[in-house]
C-alpha cells in the first residue's frame, strides 16, 4: 500500500467467489477423475474467467488439458496470465478479452461459469439464468460437464432487506435452489452434484473482498480518494450485512449434458 495511488484492488482473494479451499479441491478432483470415468477433461472453457484461479487449478489436475478464459475485465485478466506463467501454464492457456456472449470458443469439454451468467445474456433476472443455462448447454461437449455457480434465495427476503440490497433489489430476481435446479434441467442437463457456499465461506468472501481497501483507508484516511472510497465500501458493507447475509446463497452446480 502507498499514499499515491488509490488501493490495491481484491489482493486477498483466491477466487472471486464465496468458495473455500476444501470445496475447490473436491469439486476439481470429482472433475478430472471421476469414479465413473477415469478421462480427464482435455478441454476447458471459463466464461466470465476474472483471473481464472479455478482453471488454472484444473490444469493442474489434468496435466493434458487447455483452457480459454474470456473476461472484460483486463486487469483480471493480466493476474490470470501472470499466474500462469509463474505456475508453468502458460503454454497451455489463453485469457482473452472478448464479450462472452459472442465468444466463437468452444465446445469444451468443461465449462465454467462461476457467478457469471449475467455475462451469457442480456435478459433482466431471472430470465437471465435460463438463457444463460441454453448458452452453456451449446458450448459444452457430449459427456462434458458445466459447473455454474449462481445465486439463489435461501429464503424469501424481507422489504427491509430488499431495501438494504442493490439498487431496485427484488424478491424476483432468484429462484429458489429448487427452481435453479429445474431451470438447469428445462436446459437439457442433469444435476450430478448440487452443493451450496457455506456461511464461513461467504464471509471469508466479503471479508477479503474489502479487506485491502478498508486496510488502506485506515493507513490514509486523507488521501484525495479516501472520501469516495470510504462511501463505496461502507454501502457495499451495509448491503452485505443489512441486506443479503443469510438471505442470498450461491449454488455451485455440476451439469451433465443430456445426449
Amino acid at each position: 500500500m502507498d499514499a499515491t495511488t488509490g488501493p490495491p484492488r481484491l489482493t486477498r482473494l483466491t477466487f472471486h467467489g464465496p468458495l473455500s479451499e476444501g470445496r475447490a479441491a473436491r469439486m476439481i478432483h470429482r472433475l478430472t477423475a471421476p469414479a465413473a470415468d477415469p478421462t480427464a477433461p482435455m478441454s476447458v472453457l471459463d466464461i466470465g474467467c476474472g483471473w481464472g484461479e479455478f482453471m488454472l487449478r484444473v490444469l493442474e489436475a489434468a496435466p493434458g488439458a487447455t483452457g480459454v478464459g474470456i473476461d472484460l475485465n483486463e486487469d483480471d485478466l493480466a493476474r490470470g496470465r501472470a499466474n500462469a506463467q509463474t505456475r508453468g501454464l502458460a503454454e497451455r492457456v489463453r485469457f482473452v478479452q472478448e464479450p462472452a456472449g459472442d465468444t466463437a470458443h468452444g465446445p469444451a469439454d468443461l465449462v465454467l461459469c462461476l457467478g457469471a451468467s449475467h455475462a451469457l445474456s442480456d435478459a433482466r433476472p431471472p430470465e437471465h439464468t435460463a438463457t444463460a443455462l441454453h448458452a452453456l448447454r451449446r458450448l459444452v461437449t457430449p459427456g462434458g460437464r458445466v459447473v455454474l455457480g449462481e445465486g439463489f434465495w435461501q429464503r424469501p427476503p424481507t422489504s427491509v432487506e430488499l431495501s438494504a440490497m442493490w439498487p431496485d433489489a427484488s424478491a424476483a430476481e432468484f429462484h429458489d435452489l429448487a427452481g435453479l435446479v429445474d431451470l438447469a434441467i428445462a436446459a437439457g442437463f442433469r444435476p450430478a452434484w448440487i452443493e451450496t457456499a457455506s456461511n464461513d465461506e461467504w464471509e471469508d468472501f466479503e471479508s477479503a473482498y474489502q479487506s485491502d481497501v478498508e486496510e488502506w483507508l485506515a493507513a490514509y484516511p486523507d488521501h484525495p480518494l479516501a472520501k469516495e472510497t470510504c462511501d463505496r465500501v461502507d454501502r457495499h458493507r451495509s448491503m452485505w450485512l443489512r441486506g443479503y447475509r443469510g438471505v442470498m446463497g450461491l449454488a455451485y452446480l455440476t451439469l451433465a449434458p443430456v445426449n
